[in-house]
């Protein structure tokens, strides 16, 4: 019996049967390079499926809808930011580090490869509630986390922890996503240290509870 030659084999499409884990992971590689690239309006089921190599009947078979891909997306790279916020956080008890820290794992989330902060904090899909929502849940849950930490350091009161909170989230994904943009030849560790610093120098004004 005739076998496949190794270069032909590596060759192939990769819509050979994979496990259900496997290829919804696949998929959503495929969609996030789509989404990204396109923005939700202009991406089209049939440019997945072709992306990742399968007929759109198996790509219906885990996504009933271009939303629900979408969001399943969406949902994952609203953990990574949460994720990555509480990690650095968490990582220190210094405040001054925990605030570089935090704009870090920001300034590190924006400028990854696979763009997939786009769909967090540039999608062209927020007048749909679902996406608002999920959208939204970056900027609560991340100021949510801060937030403690300013309490629980200052003693102020809840509404006032959060409300700098949500000002340090806001200041760390804005300033990230300029300085993406038009770097203007400051490399990430630099800014970083200018944006924090200046996040820093107004958060150590309020007094530390004994």
């Amino acid at each position: 019996m005739a076998t496949t030659p190794p270069e032909l084999d590596s060759a192939r499409p990769r819509g050979g049967r994979l496990p259900r884990r496997e290829r919804r992971a696949q998929l959503l590689e495929s969609a996030l390079e789509v989404f990204v690239a396109n923005g939700y309006h202009a991406a089209a089921m049939d440019d997945i499926a072709e992306k990742a190599g399968v007929s759109k009947p198996v790509l219906y078979q885990h996504f009933p809808g271009k939303l629900e891909l979408y969001l399943a997306l969406l949902d994952s790279s609203c953990d990574a930011v949460i994720d990555n916020c509480r990690a650095a956080l968490d990582s220190t008890a210094d405040n001054k580090q925990r605030v570089a820290a935090a704009m870090e794992a920001f300034y590190d989330y924006v400028a990854g490869d696979t763009g997939a902060f786009r769909l967090v904090f540039e999608s062209d899909l927020t007048n749909e509630p679902a996406v608002r929502t999920h959208v939204e849940r970056v900027t609560t849950e991340c100021a949510a986390l801060i937030a403690d930490v300013i309490h629980d350091d200052t003693g102020l009161p809840d509404a006032a922890s959060r409300l700098l909170a949500v000002s340090l989230v806001g200041m760390s994904q804005v300033s990230a996503r300029y300085w993406l943009a038009d770097a203007g030849g400051l490399g990430r560790d630099e800014a970083v240290a200018l944006v924090s610093g200046l996040a820093w120098r107004g958060i150590r004004g309020y007094p530390k509870t004994d």
